[in-house]
């Protein structure tokens, strides 16, 4: 993607460079993902979705998927990795591995639409990873979203598979503007007003998911985690700080603790000022590491 665009390749550099400063980094397991396998698309994105992309790609220079979604020559092998990265910690957390992955992954994906790229969002991530557990043996599956950007492509593409139950706070109005009206029982929204600080944030997450998550008892948690509603952050209005992000990790932890042997997966999302998400990364990270 283009030098300046805010998601770049930095975001995962401040990322990294942040958690090596932690000294329990080191009990940390990092692994490097495998691209994301061309069957394991399935039921998410159609293989002509697929196609179209990849014939999209550029040899050279950029090419657009839409206004905001760029790809250069190296953007589809970014993506494949991102959902390969996610779908392998599933298969960690369904086959007994690890109890708890989190993704530094990007291009981003709750965005993306079963035949649509947007925000950013080439493959649907997230969704991906929530197949590939139901292939695996789950029969129900939570995603809890907490980008500042509703998750408009993860509802798109579960709002009529009640075996996944989605959860999106973000603020609202805002960007993409495609508010679901769907009344299915299996999607739960939770629209925040600008400015909204962490107090109000806290509130309504307990307000809305503790009820949501004990009526759908889920054999996996996933979790997409958008820091961009950090109060630095350039691209919105929310006013989160970074215990903010600490202490919605140990709600969604309780949670997996509760109700699926702490089976829990994040996959990373928004975040566009590179300190302020790598301080939240790290909070939310530490969270899961202890």
């Amino acid at each position: 993607m283009l030098d300046h665009h805010p998601e770049s390749p930095a975001r995962l550099q401040y990322i990294n460079a942040a958690l090596d400063a932690e000294h329990w980094s080191a009990s940390l397991l990092r692994r490097e993902a495998s691209e994301i396998c061309r069957s394991d698309f399935n039921r998410i994105h159609p293989e002509s979705y697929v196609e179209r992309v990849q014939s999209a790609s550029p040899a050279t220079g950029i090419a657009r998927l839409d206004a905001d979604t760029s790809m250069n020559p190296h953007s589809l092998r970014a993506a494949r990795l991102a959902a390969g990265a996610v779908v392998e910690a599933v298969e960690e957390a369904m086959g007994g591995g690890a109890q708890n992955a989190f993704c530094a992954v990007r291009p981003p994906g709750h965005h993306a639409e079963s035949t649509e790229a947007m925000g950013f969002c080439i493959f649907n991530n997230i969704a991906l990873a929530a197949e590939k557990a139901l292939a695996s043996g789950a029969e129900r599956v939570a995603i809890f979203d907490f980008d500042v950007h509703h998750g408009n492509g993860t509802v798109e593409i579960f709002k009529d598979r009640p075996e996944v139950m989605v959860c999106s706070s973000f603020q609202y109005p805002f960007y993409p503007g495609r508010f679901d009206d769907t009344k299915a029982a299996n999607i739960v929204l939770t629209p925040l007003d600008e400015g909204t600080q962490g107090p109000a944030f806290r509130a309504a997450l307990e307000r809305d998911w503790i009820s949501a998550v004990k009526r759908h008892q889920p054999d996996l948690i996933l979790v997409s985690a958008g820091f961009d509603a950090h109060r630095d952050d350039p691209l919105a209005g929310l006013m989160l700080l970074e215990d903010d992000f600490l202490w919605t990790a140990q709600l969604l932890l309780d949670f997996a603790d509760r109700y699926c042997g702490k089976k829990l997966v994040t996959a990373l999302e928004g975040g566009y000022n590179l300190e302020a998400l790598a301080r939240s990364s790290v909070a939310y990270i530490s969270a899961l590491a202890h």
